[in-house]
């Protein structure tokens, strides 16, 4: 069936390691409505499962108030997973742990249900409507509890063998570093992350110092630089509640980085910029998610 912009919408949610969201999104990228419901602590996945499904519940009833018909849900959720979200497995959510949530959200609700990284659905929002908004190739970052990404070449978002391009939390910024969940040392999610800081300042990522500011912006431009070289990439933009907390000073540092080891190539210097969309960014990202996998599907069918 056609999609009618005007009426259409995209059930969007968002599987943050504090917090779960669950919103509107039309084809045009307007978020109508949304939802949200904490995390709770130290309970077995269907209790996660049933805070979820009453946000979900609330946005399906409120999109009939709205006259918006829901063609599909769309998902940005932290990592690990597999591809469209068959299994979750965010860090912070122990008890989800290769958690069939795709299913759980069909049988739930009737709907076709499109997943995705947080980080690749961020790069999608913020290259539809966002900082990177015609820009053709570009990466995304999020610097966070964890620290994740997504690529853009050529306008079109990286998927990689296992769904997991993008992960740049896994380039080794200072070797011989801290030992990483993944087994190596010094990756950037060992030494940058809101869970990194926090283990190595003893406080958290909230209450920084102004050193530990310079240090995380350095060493997610070094980062940054590195792809842009790899990838002929000239925009990097930066989300994440670590690094927009950290503001002006991370940002500063890692654009003096990115200009110390991104010389490779003719192009202007890449730049290093902050997400655009705010708040709104991971149910949008999330919502886009959708709409690229209906996309995907209609090209498949025809």
């Amino acid at each position: 069936e056609p999609i009618d912009t005007r009426r259409d919408a995209i059930l969007a949610i968002d599987i943050g390691g504090t917090k779960f969201a669950a919103g509107l999104v039309t084809f045009r990228g307007e978020l109508i409505d949304r939802s949200r419901v904490d995390v709770e602590r130290d309970v077995g996945p269907q209790s996660h499962f049933a805070g979820l499904a009453g946000i979900v519940n609330e946005q399906l009833e409120r999109a009939d108030q709205h006259e918006l018909r829901v063609r599909a849900i769309g998902i940005g959720s932290a990592g690990p997973l597999e591809r469209d979200c068959e299994t979750v497995s965010p860090l912070n959510i122990p008890s989800w742990r290769r958690f069939p949530l795709r299913q759980h959200l069909r049988d739930l609700t009737g709907l076709a249900v499109y997943g995705d990284l947080d980080a690749k659905a961020l790069a999608l929002s913020e290259g539809w409507l966002g900082a990177a908004r015609g820009v053709a190739s570009f990466c995304a970052i999020t610097v966070s509890t964890g620290v994740g990404g997504g690529l853009v070449i050529d306008g079109e978002l990286l998927d990689g063998a296992t769904g997991n391009a993008g992960h740049v939390g896994h380039i080794i910024v200072e070797p011989g570093g801290r030992r990483c969940g993944c087994g190596a040392r010094g990756c950037l999610e060992a030494e940058a992350s809101g869970l990194a800081i926090e283990a190595i300042t003893g406080r958290p990522p909230t209450e920084p110092t102004y050193e530990t500011m310079r240090r995380t912006g350095r060493l997610v431009g070094r980062a940054a630089g590195m792809i842009c070289t790899a990838m002929d990439l000239d925009l990097v933009v930066v989300g994440g509640s670590v690094a927009l907390g950290f503001g002006a000073t991370f940002f500063n540092v890692a654009q003096e980085e990115i200009d110390a080891v991104a010389r490779v190539g003719q192009g202007a210097a890449a730049r290093i910029t902050p997400v655009r969309l705010g708040d709104r960014g991971p149910l949008i990202g999330a919502g886009a998610v959708g709409i690229r996998g209906m996309r995907r599907r209609s090209r498949v069918a025809a």
